[in-house]
């Protein structure tokens, strides 16, 4: 009992946290404009796409407000990363923050619920991606073969194009950092620019009728069929389109001058990223009334067909096939950090913390993910565990927001090149907020969440306890 209690004060130094081998050091390569591009590349993608649509189903025009309060809640914790972040501009994120504040046992909690979060996002895109490809490959009369084209969980053999976009991501990952987010930052150009225009050709077709009546399920309420319906439940689910911007962070010890840059990039993605969603939820609703595109897997290019846009459409489905890899590329490039930092402090194996001394990456731990994130596109049926992302993003939020409060109590003269405003309400708003958002996720993901967190408990106790850097 002595033993274990002594687990939980392995705190690591935050003076350590840039006390590494020389092969086990990234490389700064990135400005801020990389910084804000990889945040917007994580958070414009999937959501704006898709999640509009369900979420005006959910509040109708009402939807607005539920941005607005998913945005509050992301950038009450986007505060708390970006003050963690300037002061430890090292890779690790979340779990890193807690490692320093709170302990191992509670950072490998953060890391594993991290690797899921990311590995889960990844392998989903991958399939939305390959949806979309599907429909083009269509388009231009390609041959195809349908069972390459979807998993044995829908009748498939292997989902082909998903499993080939993780792996070309991956290598691009892995030939360099800087080259990645080259190529990040020139992809989420061209997609804000499809995004603007969708707004450009919505706007001479607004009508200010749509959005009456504004709340027409109220905040929250149930239908007989126990469906959440309201600001609130369209607020849980919207928050999927927000996260991202915790990627950044993971970044923070390949920027260049982390104590402006990573501040830049955390709170500029976030307050760019919620314009950028209302601005495109106001166009939509202006245009086309809620009930038309609500049921629509496409809502955006359902909009532009129906004010007679129909070639302007089809550029949207094929600004979707280019911001989808972004997606991919930016949650990837988090994932391996998570293992390659969690590898380094030998929480994993220290095989998975080589840096390639040409490309300044871990190729290794780069390759691995994307082979994982591969096989779960390929063949696993993600309907059910894609709302596990959340989850992981969630756990990480709170541990971030926490650490930043700890942090403050217990060093409060330490420099911070960034601070919170009023820390102690942002970090309560944060933490309160994701609870509310986590308690709104359905029984079954939550349960699962446990499992998940239950089996790396298992991992940490039987392997990394001993392993750790700090138990020597």
């Amino acid at each position: 009992m002595r033993n274990f209690a002594a687990v939980f004060r392995r705190l690591k130094p935050i003076e350590s946290v840039h006390d590494n081998p020389g092969t086990e050091k990234l490389v700064p390569t990135l400005s801020w404009h990389h910084l804000v591009a990889l945040g917007v590349g994580g958070i414009v993608g999937t959501g704006i796409y898709t999640l509009i649509g369900q979420a005006a189903g959910l509040a109708g025009p009402g939807m607005i407000v539920s941005f607005i309060i998913a945005g509050l809640v992301s950038a009450c914790a986007a505060l708390a990363y970006a003050e963690m972040a300037t002061m430890m501009p090292a890779a690790g994120s979340a779990y890193t923050y807690s490692y320093v504040v709170m302990g191992e046992p509670i950072a490998w909690l953060v890391g594993w619920s991290l690797i899921l979060e990311y590995t889960v996002v990844c392998a989903a895109v991958a399939v939305g991606w390959s949806a979309y490809a599907a429909g083009f490959m269509a388009w231009l009369n390609l041959p195809i073969v349908p069972e390459l084209l979807k998993g044995p969980s829908a009748g498939g053999i292997i989902n082909l194009p998903a499993v080939g976009i993780c792996l070309a991501v991956a290598g691009l990952l892995a030939a360099g950092t800087r080259e990645s987010a080259t190529v990040n930052f020139v992809l989420v150009i061209l997609k804000l620019a499809a995004l603007a225009a969708f707004v450009a050709l919505a706007l001479p077709a607004f009508n200010s009728a749509h959005f009456t009546p504004f709340l027409p399920y109220g905040w929250s309420s149930m239908t007989a069929a126990g469906v959440k319906l309201g600001v609130l439940p369209a607020a849980s689910l919207i928050f999927f389109a927000f996260y991202g911007f915790d990627t950044i962070s993971t970044a923070a010890e390949e920027a260049k001058r982390p104590g402006r840059d990573l501040s830049v990039g955390i709170v500029g993605s976030m307050l760019l990223c919620t314009v950028i969603y209302i601005a495109v939820a106001l166009a939509a609703i202006g245009a086309v009334p809620v009930a038309v595109f609500a049921p629509s897997a496409e809502p955006l290019a359902l909009i532009l067909r129906t004010i007679h846009q129909e070639n302007w459409s089809a550029m949207i489905g094929l600004a979707a096939i280019i911001a989808f890899p972004t997606v991919i590329m930016v949650f990837m490039y988090g994932q391996s950090r998570i293992f390659f930092v969690m590898a380094r402090d030998r929480l994993l194996p220290g095989s998975l913390a080589k840096v390639n001394s040409r490309t300044g990456t871990p190729i290794a731990v780069t390759i691995f993910t994307g082979v994982v994130s591969a096989v779960i596109s390929g063949l696993a049926p993600l309907s059910e565990i894609a709302q596990l992302a959340n989850s992981g993003t969630l756990c990480a939020f709170i541990a971030v927001a926490l650490s930043m409060m700890i942090f403050r109590v217990r060093d409060p003269a330490r420099k911070r090149v960034f601070k919170t405003p009023l820390w102690g309400l942002v970090g309560t708003g944060a933490i309160v907020g994701c609870l509310y958002l986590f308690a709104s996720l359905p029984l079954d993901t939550q349960i699962r969440f446990v499992i998940w967190n239950a089996i790396g408990l298992v991992v940490y106790l039987a392997y990394s306890v001993r392993k750790s850097r700090l138990a020597k």
